[in-house]
C-alpha cells in the first residue's frame, strides 16, 4: 500500500525538493507597446543582424564554459529521473530551458565564490546520498543509473553544489536583514481568523501569454500538453518548461489560495474541479492558463481527508498470457468475493479463496490515496470494501476499512509559524532580485 501511494505523490515531491533546477526564475512576458515600460519601441520594427530566434546550446559565462555535454547530461538527468519520454521538438525546448538554468547556476556559484563561500566534497556527498535515498537507490545504484540514462554523477553533483552555494549566500547576505514586525504577524492571524471556514485551494498553473493572433496557436499547444499529461508527463515538468508565469521556478505551484486571489475565469474553474483534476485551456487576461487542483480544504477547519485509516488491501495479479475473457472472469469473481466481505476478519479467508495477497497499512491519511479513491473511502463504514480497481498490468485490488481516527486540528498557526512564512517569502523575493542583477551584469557569450 505504501508503495502505491509513493508512486502517486512522493516521487514528484522528491524530485522537486532534492534536484529542482537551482535559481530557474521565470519572468512574465510584458507587452512592449505599453507606455509604462519606458522603452518607446515603435510598431513594425525590423530586426537587423543575427536572428534572435536562434539560441545556441553552449555558452561562456564570465569565462566559465558551459559545453554541449553539460546541457545534454542535465537534460538526461531530468528525463531519466522522471522517466519521461518526449519528442525531439520538446527535447529541444527543454535544452534551452536547461541552458538558462545552468547559466543561472553558474552565476550563483561564481557569486558565492566571490563572497568566499566554498561547498565541501562532504556536503555534496551528503546531498547526493539524499537524492539517491529519495529515489530508493543506494548512491552506487544511482551512479550506475545516471550513466545508463545518459546523464552523469558530475552533473548532479554540480547542481547540488549550486543549490547549497546559493542557499548559504542567501543565509549570509539576505536572511539576517529580513525583519517581520509583530503587527504584520497579528494582521495575518486576524485575516486567517476572518477567513475561517472559507474554501482554500492548492493549485498549480501553466500560463502562456497570447495576443489575439496567437490564441489558436497557444490553445493548440495546451491541448497537446493535456495529451502529454494523460500519457504520464508530470504537471511540474510541463510548467517548468513552458509556463511564462513566475511560478515556473517551482513547477507552477501557486500553493494554497482563496478564490478572491484568482482572476474570475480561474475562480470559476477551481470551484468546478475535483481534487486531482486538470482544467484548461482557460482564457485569462493576456493569455491562457491550465490548472491542476492538488488539494482542497477549508481555512482553519478540520478536514475529513486528514483522518488516519487502518486499511487491508487485497490484490490479485493477472498471470502473463491471460486473455481478456479470462481477466474479465477473474475480475468478476474478485468483485463478488470482496463485496461480500463483512469486516476485516474475513479478508484473509477471502484472499485464500481467490489466491490473492493481503497487505496491511495502519496509518494512512485519506488525502494520501489517489484522488479517485478519496471520495469512495470517505463514505465507507468500518468493515466495508471499496469497489475493485486496478489495471491489466498491475492487477486488481480492493481496500477494506478496518479503523478510522477522525481528523483533528483546524486551529490558527502559531505566531512563529506566520513569522517564518513571511520571512521566507521575503528571502525568496530578494533572491530573485539578486539573480536578476547577476544576469544583468554577467558577460555571457553563446557559441
Amino acid at each position: 500500500m505504501k508503495k502505491m501511494v509513493r508512486k502517486t505523490a512522493a516521487a514528484l515531491t522528491a524530485i522537486a525538493g532534492a534536484i529542482a533546477m537551482a535559481g530557474a526564475t521565470a519572468q512574465t512576458v510584458q507587452d512592449t507597446q505599453t507606455p509604462s515600460n519606458g522603452l518607446n519601441i515603435p510598431d513594425g520594427v525590423t530586426v537587423f543582424g543575427t536572428n534572435p530566434d536562434i539560441r545556441k546550446p553552449t555558452a561562456v559565462v564570465n569565462d566559465t564554459v558551459i559545453t554541449g555535454t553539460d546541457v545534454d547530461q542535465r537534460v538526461q538527468l531530468i528525463l531519466g529521473l522522471r522517466d519521461l519520454k518526449v519528442s525531439e521538438e520538446e527535447k529541444a525546448q527543454l535544452r534551452l530551458q536547461v541552458l538558462r538554468a545552468i547559466i543561472d547556476e553558474t552565476l550563483q556559484i561564481q557569486e558565492a565564490a566571490v563572497n568566499e563561500i566554498t561547498i565541501t566534497k562532504a556536503e555534496i556527498d551528503q546531498g547526493f546520498n539524499r537524492v539517491a535515498s529519495n529515489f530508493q537507490r543506494t548512491p552506487e545504484q544511482l551512479k550506475t543509473y545516471l550513466d545508463e540514462v545518459g546523464a552523469s554523477e558530475r552533473t548532479l553533483r554540480r547542481q547540488i553544489e549550486g543549490e547549497l552555494a546559493w542557499r548559504r549566500l542567501l543565509s549570509r547576505q539576505v536572511t539576517p536583514f529580513i525583519n517581520v514586525g509583530e503587527e504584520e504577524v497579528q494582521a495575518v492571524l486576524a485575516r486567517l481568523e476572518a477567513a475561517k471556514g472559507t474554501d482554500e485551494y492548492h493549485l498549480k498553473e501553466i500560463y502562456i501569454s497570447a495576443t489575439p493572433d496567437r490564441a489558436a496557436e497557444v490553445t493548440a499547444a495546451m491541448q497537446k500538453m493535456l495529451e502529454q499529461l494523460r500519457g504520464g508527463a508530470p504537471f511540474e515538468y510541463l510548467a517548468s518548461t513552458y509556463s511564462e508565469a513566475s511560478t515556473k521556478a517551482v513547477g507552477g505551484d501557486l500553493d494554497w489560495v482563496r478564490l478572491p486571489m484568482l482572476p474570475a475565469p480561474l475562480q470559476q474553474a477551481a470551484q468546478e474541479m475535483n481534487v486531482g483534476q486538470i482544467a484548461g485551456p482557460i482564457e485569462v487576461p493576456g493569455g491562457y492558463s491550465m490548472l491542476y487542483l492538488v488539494d482542497k480544504r477549508q481555512v482553519l477547519t478540520a478536514d475529513p481527508r486528514d483522518a488516519r485509516l487502518s486499511l487491508r488491501q487485497i490484490s490479485l495479479g493477472f498471470p502473463d498470457g491471460t486473455t481478456q475473457e479470462q481477466a474479465s472472469a477473474r475480475a468478476a469473481a474478485f468483485a463478488k468475493a470482496t463485496q461480500a466481505i463483512r469486516g476485516c476478519g474475513e479478508v484473509t479467508k477471502a484472499a485464500a479463496e481467490l489466491n490473492a495477497e493481503v497487505v496491511d497499512n495502519d496509518s494512512i491519511r485519506i488525502r494520501e490515496l489517489p484522488p479517485q479513491l478519496q471520495e469512495i473511502v470517505l463514505k465507507l463504514q468500518i468493515g466495508q470494501a471499496t469497489p475493485p480497481f486496478g489495471s491489466a498490468a498491475d492487477g486488481i485490488r480492493s481496500l477494506v476499512l478496518c479503523g478510522r481516527d477522525e481528523a483533528t486540528g483546524g486551529g490558527l498557526p502559531s505566531a512563529q509559524q506566520i513569522q517564518s512564512g513571511l520571512e521566507e517569502q521575503r528571502v525568496n523575493l530578494r533572491a530573485q532580485r539578486m539573480l536578476r542583477d547577476l544576469r544583468r551584469d554577467a558577460v555571457v557569450e553563446y557559441r
